[in-house]
C-alpha cells in the first residue's frame, strides 16, 4: 500500500464516510448526521492541523451521547441496500452510528473501534466501524460480524467500500437520539424553516389550499401573505401540510385548522378575508384575534421544540429564574438536553460551532453572548410565534440585532 494510504487519519477517515453516507447532494428530506466536536477542534494531534477542507466536510458538530459514550458519527438516513443487511425496519430511517480509526504515528485499533460500535447499539439502529481498508484483517472482520457491526474500509482516494454489513436493531429512543431524529424529520430545524414570524401566515395556507383556486393567487388576492414560499414550508415546519402522491396534502393538524375556519366563518373564504384585515399588524395575535390566537397556540405548542422550552422555562421560574436571558436558557437547557440544546439553538456551520462548543461538547458561555452564533429560525421567528400565541413576553429579533444577554424568554402565564 502507498504511504499516502498508510497516512490516512482519523479525521480523514471520517470525511470520507461522512460524504459516503450522507452525501450533501442526497434529495432525501428525512437525513441529517454530526460530527463530534473534538473534530472541530483545528488541530487533530499536537502539530497535526486538520485540512479546513475536510473540517468543513464534518460539520455540523455536536456531541452526542449513544450508549456509553460518544461516537465520532451519527445520523439519521435510509442507507442502500449494499450498506445494510436488513434495508430498515419500520417507517423511520435508522439511526446510524460510526466509530473511526486512523493512522495515528503506529497502527490502527480496529477492535477497540468495532468494541466501540457495538455499544452504541443499545440506542442507534446500526453501527460500524471505519477505517483504513488496508487495516482490517480477517480476524477485526468475524469479530464485527459476531458483534454485528458493519465495517467500512476507506482508501486514500476516498473510496468507501463495505467490507461487513450490520442488521439493523431495534433500540430505545432517548433525548439524544431524538435530537438527531428531530433534525432529520420535516420539522427539525434549518436555516430555512420558519422565514416568517407571524402564525396568522402559516394559518393561512391551509385554508388557501383548501379553497378553490390556486393557492398563491388565493394568498396574495386576500392580502394574507405576500411569502408564499415562507408560508408554505413554515405551514410544513408546523404540520399543518406534507407532500403526498398528489402534490401538498392537509394533515390531520391542517384539517383541524380548515374545520375551526368553516365553524367560525361558515366558508374559509370568509376566513381569508379576515386574516387580509390582519396584513402587516404588529399586535399580539392572541390579543387581535383571541379565538384564532388560541388555535395558533395549540398548533404552535404541537411543534416538538416548543412543549421542551415551554417545560424548562416552567422549571426555571420555579427555580426562581423567572426572566432568564437567552444566555441563561441556553445553558441550563444544555445541562440537561445537550445535543437538542446544541441543535435548536446553534448554527450548522463549521465556524460557529466550533466556537461555540468544546471538544468535549462543553459550551463556552463568552461565545454565547454574541448574537451570530444562534439559529435565526429559532431565536427570531420561532420565539415571535411564542409570543403572538400569548406564551412568551417578548418577540424575538433577528441575530445581527440581537444582544443574548439581555434577550428575555420568559412566560407570560407562569402556573
Amino acid at each position: 500500500m502507498s504511504s499516502a494510504g498508510r497516512s490516512l487519519s482519523e479525521p480523514q477517515v471520517l470525511a470520507h464516510t461522512k460524504r459516503r453516507l450522507f452525501p450533501t447532494d442526497s434529495e432525501e428530506s428525512a437525513t441529517y448526521a454530526v460530527v463530534d466536536t473534538q473534530f472541530s477542534q483545528a488541530e487533530w494531534r499536537p502539530g497535526e492541523p486538520v485540512d479546513p477542507a475536510i473540517r468543513e466536510r464534518l460539520a455540523p458538530f455536536n456531541h452526542v451521547r449513544i450508549g456509553g459514550g460518544y461516537p465520532d458519527l451519527v445520523g439519521v438516513r435510509t442507507l442502500e441496500s449494499e450498506l445494510l443487511a436488513v434495508e430498515r425496519l419500520g417507517d423511520e430511517p435508522p439511526l446510524i452510528a460510526i466509530e473511526a480509526k486512523g493512522y495515528a504515528g503506529g497502527g490502527v485499533d480496529t477492535q477497540r473501534g468495532i468494541v466501540q460500535a457495538y455499544d452504541r447499539l443499545h440506542e442507534a439502529n446500526a453501527a460500524y466501524l471505519a477505517a483504513p481498508a488496508a487495516s482490517i484483517s480477517e480476524t477485526d472482520r468475524t469479530l464485527a460480524r459476531e458483534l454485528n457491526v458493519g465495517v467500512l474500509g476507506v482508501d486514500s482516494a476516498g473510496t468507501v467500500e463495505p467490507l461487513e454489513v450490520p442488521r439493523v436493531v431495534g433500540t430505545r429512543t432517548t433525548t439524544e437520539a431524538t435530537a438527531l431524529r428531530f433534525q432529520a424529520s420535516a420539522q427539525g430545524v434549518a436555516g430555512e424553516s420558519f422565514g416568517l414570524n407571524h402564525p396568522k401566515n402559516y394559518l393561512g395556507y391551509p385554508l388557501a389550499h383548501y379553497a378553490d383556486g390556486e393557492t398563491a393567487a388565493l394568498l396574495s388576492e386576500y392580502d394574507v401573505v405576500s411569502a408564499v414560499a415562507d408560508a408554505r414550508q413554515g405551514a410544513a415546519f408546523l404540520g399543518l401540510i406534507e407532500d403526498g402522491p398528489r402534490g401538498v396534502e392537509l394533515t390531520g393538524l391542517g384539517r383541524e385548522v380548515v374545520r375551526f375556519a368553516l365553524n367560525r366563518s361558515g366558508t374559509v373564504e370568509r376566513a381569508l378575508e379576515e386574516f387580509g384585515g390582519w396584513y402587516r399588524s404588529r399586535k399580539r395575535f392572541v390579543d387581535l384575534a383571541p379565538a384564532w390566537g388560541q388555535l395558533a397556540r395549540r398548533v404552535i405548542f404541537a411543534y416538538p421544540a416548543t412543549e421542551l422550552l415551554v417545560s424548562e422555562l416552567q422549571t426555571m421560574h420555579d427555580d426562581g429564574i423567572a426572566e432568564p436571558s437567552l444566555v441563561d436558557l441556553v445553558e441550563y437547557l444544555h445541562e440537561l438536553h445537550p445535543s437538542f440544546t446544541v441543535e435548536l439553538f446553534v448554527r450548522g456551520d463549521d465556524g460557529v460551532r466550533g466556537r461555540v462548543l468544546t471538544g468535549d461538547g462543553d459550551l463556552r458561555r463568552s461565545e454565547l453572548a454574541d448574537g451570530s452564533v444562534y439559529h435565526s429560525p429559532t431565536v427570531f421567528q420561532l420565539k415571535a410565534m411564542l409570543y403572538h400565541a400569548g406564551i412568551l413576553t417578548e418577540r424575538g429579533a433577528e441575530p445581527h440585532r440581537l444582544e443574548p444577554l439581555e434577550d428575555v424568554w420568559a412566560l407570560r402565564e407562569p402556573v
